[in-house]
């Protein structure tokens, strides 16, 4: 047990568990981004064949999670232990999503962080052997989320610069306690940072101070540096928050360096696609980590990510009452190098 801790918020998983398949889903917008061609489905129906958004949100999951389970030459039967979430009350769209799998089931909620807490909570249950095959995915859909958090689209108002788009979008990750990788060797758990902004339009000022304080925390625990990975992507920041993560990092003397990107900024052309500060919401990081990252490991253009997804732990009640947004961040290291 000392072995895997590592300083109070680092762990080094013992028996790294292999990411055996991943599916990525996307809307019509997210597949006329930059990344358009990395996801494995991109629908032109925003409805999902459903009759409500949130129903519409249940399908695309589902559809990641059948992808994954495709790609991994695994049954839904063979997986035991499952941990989603999503950005709905109570986590519904998950639920819905899983409901008749018979699959033990962990509901998360972590905002825009559940892909990296669903992913960090799956690798460290197979490395502590309870099991050998699980889940960890979330996903996120533009009108389900704007249902809830903000305004009727038909109202028309507009939105401020440092407004992102909330990504409709899904991702699943199947793990197994063996196979070729790529392989999470590390996980660093944030804690909630509250910086005290209460704009609900201005989510990366929010979010980026948990990032800064994970990342920091997890090169201080690993003894690691921004050079010792190939890539350190948060999500989701979008522009204005991955510009105010760089600060911090740079008034401390730490360059992150070109490796360093936000799945929010990725996910969208801010310019052509009218994104403002770029993309949100749980299917953002998820779908960028498992149709663009994940695969180009394999590919060999990348041996080492720390995958830092960020949430704004807030709700609509919260923002009414003029509560301030607390953030939190989790950071996954994938690595293509079992290193045991």
């Amino acid at each position: 047990m000392e072995g895997k801790v590592l300083g109070r918020q680092s762990f080094a998983l013992g028996r790294p568990p292999a990411v055996l398949g991943e599916g990525s889903v996307v809307g019509e917008k997210e597949g006329a981004g930059p990344l358009g061609n990395c996801f494995d489905l991109v629908s032109t129906d925003a409805w999902f064949g459903e009759k409500s958004w949130e129903k519409a949100e249940s399908a695309m999951l589902r559809r990641a999670f059948h992808l994954a389970c495709h790609k991994a030459g695994v049954s839904s039967s063979q997986i035991q232990l499952l941990f989603a979430g999503d950005l709905l009350n109570q986590c519904v769209s998950s639920a819905f999503a899983v409901r008749e799998s018979a699959i033990p089931y962990f509901g998360l909620y972590g905002a825009c962080s559940t892909m990296a807490e669903s992913l960090a909570l799956a690798a460290m249950c197979l490395d502590g052997g309870f099991g050998s095959t699980a889940c960890a995915m979330t996903s996120s859909h533009f009108c389900s989320a704007e249902r809830q958090f903000r305004f009727p689209l038909n109202y028309g108002g507009q939105r401020c610069p440092t407004a992102q788009w909330t990504v409709t979008g899904a991702g699943a990750v199947i793990l197994r306690d063996q196979g070729p990788g790529p392989y999470v060797t590390h996980v660093t758990v944030g804690h909630v940072v509250d910086a005290g902004i209460t704009d609900a339009g201005n989510m990366g000022a929010a979010m980026a101070p948990a990032a800064f304080e994970s990342l920091s925390a997890h090169f201080s625990d690993t003894g690691r540096t921004p050079g010792d990975y190939d890539a350190i992507l948060t999500g989701d920041l979008g522009l204005v928050g991955r510009d105010i993560l760089t600060d911090l990092f740079r008034r401390e003397g730490t360059e992150l360096g070109p490796g360093y990107d936000d799945c929010g900024a990725m996910i969208f052309d801010g310019a052509a696609q009218d994104t403002h500060a770029g993309g949100s919401g749980c299917g953002c990081a998820a779908s960028v980590l498992c149709g663009m990252v994940l695969p180009r490991m394999r590919a060999g253009k990348w041996n080492r990510v720390l995958f830092c997804a960020t949430g704004a732990l807030m709700s609509s009640t919260t923002s009414l009452q003029g509560e301030s947004i607390p953030g939190i961040c989790h950071a996954v290291c994938l690595d293509m190098d079992r290193g045991c």
